[in-house]
C-alpha cells in the first residue's frame, strides 16, 4: 500500500543462488504463472468473505477482519521479503490476509460511490470498473513488455525506482501530516484537478512497476533461480497489483465525486 515493491530486485535472485545447489529444481515460467494466478485467486476468495460480511452484517462487522488482514499482510510481506525461502508458505497466507482487507475496503468504496442508492451491490459499479481496469493495465503492460515495445533498460529501471520512492515518500508525508494535524494534507484525497492528476501519475508509476516485475521474473527463469522463487515472484506481482487496484479505486472515486 505504500506504493513501493521491494520484493523484486536483483539481489533477491543473486542471494538465492548463493544458498541453493544449482542442481536443485529451478524456476520455470509456466509454474510461476500458475502460482501467481493461484495467489490472485486466494486473494479474491478471501475478499468475497469480508465483502459479503459488510453487505449482510454491516461494515462494523467486517472492519476488524479488514484491520487484522492489513496488519497480518504487512507482517507476512516483511517475512517474505527478508526470507524468500519461506514464500511457499507466507505468500499464500499474504494473499488471504490481503484479500480480507481488500474485500472490506472495496465494499466501503462501492457503498459510497458504486450504486445509485448508496448500497453495496453484487460486485457492481466502481469495484467492477476498478477490477476491470487493473486487469486491462496488466494485459497492456504485459503486451508492451512481451513485444519489446518497451524495453526495460537500466535508465528506465532507475527512473521507475526513483519515481516509486517519491510516491512512497509522498504517502509517508501525507500520513504523518494528517496524524499531527488532521486535514492539513489533503492532496492525496483531493477531488480537484490537482488531486486527480496526482492519482493518474501514481497509477502510471504502479503500472510501470509491472514492467520491472516481468523483467526480473524473466531474468530469474533464464538464470535458473531456485524453485521457491516462483512463489516469491507471484507474491511480488500481487503486491504491485494490489497497489494498482487501490489507486485505480481511489481515482475512480475522485472522478465520481465530481
Amino acid at each position: 500500500m505504500l506504493g513501493s515493491n521491494p520484493a523484486l530486485n536483483e539481489d533477491t535472485f543473486d542471494l538465492s543462488y548463493a544458498v541453493d545447489e544449482r542442481s536443485a529444481p529451478v524456476m520455470t515460467l509456466g509454474s510461476t504463472v500458475f502460482k501467481s494466478l493461484t495467489l490472485v485467486g486466494l486473494c479474491v476468495v478471501a475478499a468475497t468473505i469480508t465483502w459479503g460480511m459488510a453487505l449482510q452484517q454491516g461494515f462494523g462487522a467486517a472492519m476488524p477482519w479488514a484491520i487484522g488482514g492489513a496488519i497480518g499482510g504487512f507482517i507476512l510481506a516483511l517475512i517474505t521479503i527478508f526470507k524468500p525461502q519461506a514464500s511457499p508458505v507466507t505468500a499464500p497466507l499474504y494473499a488471504l490476509t490481503e484479500g480480507l482487507f481488500l474485500g472490506a475496503i472495496s465494499a466501503v468504496y462501492e457503498s459510497a460511490y458504486g450504486s445509485p442508492n448508496g448500497q453495496a451491490g453484487q460486485f457492481s459499479g466502481i469495484v467492477v470498473q476498478a477490477m476491470g481496469l487493473t486487469l486491462g493495465v496488466l494485459a497492456v503492460m504485459l503486451t508492451l513488455y512481451g513485444t519489446r515495445v518497451i524495453k526495460v533498460t537500466d535508465k528506465l529501471a532507475t527512473g521507475i525506482v526513483a519515481a516509486t520512492g517519491a510516491v512512497c515518500l509522498f504517502y509517508i508525508v501525507s500520513i504523518v501530516a494528517n496524524l499531527i494535524a488532521p486535514g492539513s494534507f489533503t492532496l492525496l484525497h483531493d477531488t480537484g484537478p490537482v488531486g486527480i492528476g496526482i492519482s493518474l501519475v501514481i497509477v502510471g508509476i504502479a503500472a510501470f512497476n509491472l514492467l520491472l516485475d516481468f523483467d526480473l521474473i524473466e531474468k530469474g527463469v533464464k538464470g535458473g533461480a531456485p524453485k521457491y522463487m516462483e512463489w516469491y515472484a507471484g507474491f511480488a506481482l500481487l503486491v504491485t497489483l494490489v497497489w494498482l487496484y487501490l489507486e485505480i479505486l481511489r481515482l475512480l472515486s475522485k472522478l465520481r465525486s465530481r
